[in-house]
C-alpha cells in the first residue's frame, strides 16, 4: 500500500493484528495467483492497483465522501439496486464474504453446516477485519435463501444499521409486485438515511451510471468469445469482482480501456493461451473477493475460463435498464423489470437459468461446463443435478464441484479438474 492506513483502520475499530494477518495472506495469495500469470493485458495493472489498495485508498475515498455528507451503503447481493442509492446521493459497495475468518467465533452464532458465504460475512464482522462493513451507514441484507433469512436475524444483534429487503421466490405477477414494493420501500429508507429525495433526474443519472458499468462488462464478456482467449478467466473474474467496490465511473472507464486493448490482441491473435486450450464455462454460486481457489485450479490445469454464469459475472450484470421513462414510477418499473430477470437459484421454477447456461456455453464456445456449488448452499446444489442432466442431453460435458473456502481440498479438486480437462481435450 502507498500509505500507512493503520490509524484509519484503528479509528474504524478494526483488529489491527488480525487485519494485518489477513492482508498478508491475501497479498501473497494474490501474487501467487494473479501476478504469476504470463502475457497479461497491460490494462490489468489498474485492477492490480485497486486490489493493492482495496482496504487502503478505496476506504479513504469512502471516508472522504462521508466527511462531505455522502452516505455509504453496504450490500451482499446483486438484488440491491445501486441505481437507487446513487439517485439519493449514496455510494453502494459490496461487503466482505469470500474467505474463511474467525470460524470458531462464527460457530458460536451459526451452525457448522451453514454455507461458507454466510459464515464468511459473520467472520469478517466478528473478526473486525472488514473496513467496508465498518464504514457503512447502512448494511442491506436480502432474504434470498433461507440461510440468509435466518442469519440476518442474528446479524441484526451484531450491527447497528441493518436493513433487510424481501425478495420474491416465484416469477409471477405477485412476485413482481413484491419486488416493486420492496424497491419503493428501499428508496424511502435510503432517502431517510441521506436526507435527499430521489428525483426523476437523479434516478435517470443513477441508471445511466450503472448501465454504463454493465455495458462495459458486457463488452468484456463478448471479447472473451474470441479464440485464442485474449484474457484469462482469473483476470476477467477480478474485473467482475472490482465491479462491486470501485468508483463506478472510474471502473467503467478502466474496463473500456482494457477492452480497447483486448480488441487489438484479438486482431493480432495474441491470446493468453493457445487455441487448443480447453474452454470452460464456470457456473453456479457467486465468487466474492478473495474466492479464487477454483478458477486458479482450472486455469493452472491447462484450461481457460471464458465466462462466469454467476452473480459475480453475467447473471448479475447481463441486462440494462430502459431509461426512457418520463416519471419516477416509469423508471422504477423499468428497474424492477431488469432485476426481475436475474435468474438466481432462489426462484422456482428456474428454467431461465438453465437456458442461460446453454446460451453462454454456445456463445463463448465452451468445450465444457464446471458447476460450482458452495457446501450447504441448497439452491445451487439442488439445481446442479438438473443442470448436469440437461447439459448431458446437449452433449456438453459437465463437472459438478462442491467445496467451501478452505484450501484443504485443493489436491482432490485439482485431480478431478485435471481429469475433466483431459476429457475435454
Amino acid at each position: 500500500m502507498s500509505h500507512d492506513y493503520r490509524p484509519m483502520w484503528s479509528d474504524l475499530g478494526l483488529d489491527l493484528d488480525a487485519h494485518d494477518a489477513l492482508l498478508d495472506v491475501l497479498g501473497k495469495g494474490y501474487a501467487d495467483i494473479f501476478l504469476s500469470q504470463t502475457n497479461r493485458p497491460k490494462g490489468m495493472e489498474y485492477f492490480d492497483f485497486v486490489m493493492s489498495e482495496v482496504h487502503g485508498l478505496r476506504i479513504k475515498e469512502l471516508l472522504d465522501e462521508k466527511e462531505q455528507g455522502r452516505k455509504i451503503i453496504g450490500s451482499y447481493c446483486v438484488f440491491v439496486p445501486e441505481e437507487i442509492a446513487l439517485a439519493a446521493n449514496a455510494t453502494l459497495i459490496g461487503l466482505c464474504s469470500g474467505a474463511e475468518f474467525a470460524t470458531e467465533q462464527v460457530e458460536q452464532y451459526l451452525p457448522r453446516n451453514t454455507c461458507a458465504l454466510i459464515k464468511s460475512s459473520f467472520g469478517f464482522k466478528l473478526g473486525k477485519v472488514c473496513p467496508y462493513l465498518e464504514s457503512a451507514d447502512m448494511i442491506v441484507g436480502e432474504n434470498t435463501c433461507d440461510g440468509k433469512k435466518k442469519a440476518y436475524e442474528i446479524l441484526d444483534d451484531l450491527v447497528e444499521n441493518l436493513y433487510v429487503m424481501d425478495i420474491p421466490q416465484v416469477k409471477s405477477t405477485q412476485g413482481r409486485a413484491l419486488l416493486k414494493a420492496e424497491y419503493y420501500r428501499f428508496k424511502e429508507a435510503v432517502e431517510q438515511l441521506t436526507g435527499v429525495s430521489v428525483t426523476l433526474e437523479s434516478l435517470k443519472k443513477g441508471i445511466e451510471i450503472v448501465n454504463n458499468k454493465r455495458k462495459a462488462v458486457h463488452r468484456l464478456a463478448k471479447l472473451r468469445a474470441a479464440s485464442p482467449a485474449p484474457i484469462s478467466g482469473l483476470d476477467a473474474l477480478l474485473a467482475n469482482q472490482v465491479f462491486f467496490y470501485d468508483n463506478p465511473e472510474r471502473f467503467t472507464a478502466s474496463v473500456n480501456a482494457i477492452c480497447d486493448e483486448l480488441e487489438e490482441r484479438i486482431q493480432a491473435e495474441n491470446g493468453v493461451v493457445t487455441k487448443s486450450a480447453p474452454r470452460v464455462l464456470l457456473s453456479g454460486c457467486p465468487m466474492a473477493v478473495p474466492n479464487w481457489k477454483l478458477p486458479w485450479i482450472i486455469e493452472s490445469s491447462g484450461a481457460v475460463i471464458v465466462g462466469e454464469e454467476s452473480c459475480v459475472g453475467e447473471r448479475g450484470t447481463r441486462n440494462v435498464i430502459d431509461d426512457s421513462g418520463s416519471t419516477i414510477d416509469e423508471l422504477m418499473d423499468a428497474l424492477v423489470d431488469r432485476y426481475f430477470k436475474v435468474d438466481c437459484a432462489i426462484f422456482t421454477p428456474n428454467k431461465e437459468r438453465l437456458n442461460h447456461i446453454e446460451e453462454m456455453a454456445k456463445d463463448y464456445k465452451a468445450d465444457g461446463v464446471i458447476h460450482y456449488g458452495l457446501q450447504f448452499c441448497q439452491p445451487y446444489l439442488i439445481e446442479s443435478i438438473p443442470v448436469e442432466k440437461a447439459l448431458d442431453k446437449k452433449e456438453i460435458p459437465t463437472l459438478r464441484i462442491e467445496t467451501d473456502y478452505s484450501m484443504e481440498d485443493v489436491g482432490q479438486l485439482k485431480t478431478r479438474v485435471e481429469a475433466f480437462i483431459e476429457q475435454l481435450k
